[in-house]
């Protein structure tokens, strides 16, 4: 804050940076009226649900990709000694406050989509348990992501192709893409459970795939599975290092 120009300038970038995205999805719609059934204003309530969590995330604790830097440095060394979990150090190493303009941006949106769509006031409990289990999936996502460092030592962008890559996914609807995609994201890395499962309940819509109703209210279930995965590989992987050796 000692620079307070340079910051409110980032934030603004920040801003305007992520506001292409909302900007591709004008595009698609001014040459249609539908994205594989859903109108402009589902698919901009799509993306604010999913932006917002991965917003929080990136801002929070995308830092902790940068494991790998501190392994091959050795100052992951002076984190393991301090009272602190090496996690949250990890997080908050070069915190970037500028990041929240994203997270603006990302409510915004969100707001904008929560005001013009006509809603059943009694789905809108949904939205806050799905930005939770958002928050949570991406975290969880971000975490295995720097335990899985501990092994490969120097691999962040494969990291971001499943961080970066699953906040771009989770943008639109997820009839768009292949059955079998479709069934990873679900099954397996429950990125559906961030915007997509939950929305159909709230939209009131029917999943074009065919997936049983009650498995849009497990996203709280499968954040809590992923997360304790992570926690436990984040663990392994801490207690399996063993410094640089210099």
């Amino acid at each position: 804050m000692a620079y307070r120009a340079s910051f409110a300038l980032m934030v603004v970038l920040g801003v305007c940076v992520t506001a292409t995205d909302v900007a591709v999805i004008l595009v698609i719609f001014s040459h249609t009226t539908a994205l594989a059934g859903f109108t402009r204003d589902e698919v901009l309530f799509l993306y604010g649900a999913a932006g917002l969590p991965f917003a929080l995330c990136d801002l929070l604790v995308s830092n902790v990709d940068r494991v790998s830097q501190h392994i091959r440095a050795g100052t992951l060394d002076t984190m393991l000694v301090r009272p602190v979990g090496t996690w949250i150090q990890l997080a908050a190493d070069r915190f970037a406050p500028t990041r929240a303009g994203r997270v603006l941006q990302a409510a915004a949106v969100l707001g904008y989509a929560l005001a013009v769509l006509d809603l059943d006031a009694g789905r809108l409990w949904m939205v806050p348990v799905m930005l939770a289990t958002g928050t949570v999936i991406f975290a969880a996502i971000w975490t295995l992501g720097g335990a899985a460092q501990f092994l490969l030592t120097d691999a962040p962008e494969v990291i971001n192709s499943f961080t970066y890559g699953g906040g771009q996914l989770t943008q639109y609807p997820l009839s768009v893409y292949g059955r079998d995609l479709v069934r990873g994201v679900t099954y397996v890395l429950p990125l559906a459970f961030v915007n997509w499962q939950p929305a159909l309940y709230v939209l009131d819509r029917d999943d074009p795939f065919g997936t049983p109703g009650f498995v849009r209210f497990l996203g709280p279930v499968a954040a809590a599975v992923l997360a304790l995965l992570a926690g436990l590989a984040w663990r392994q992987g801490i207690r399996h290092y063993r410094s640089t050796g210099s």
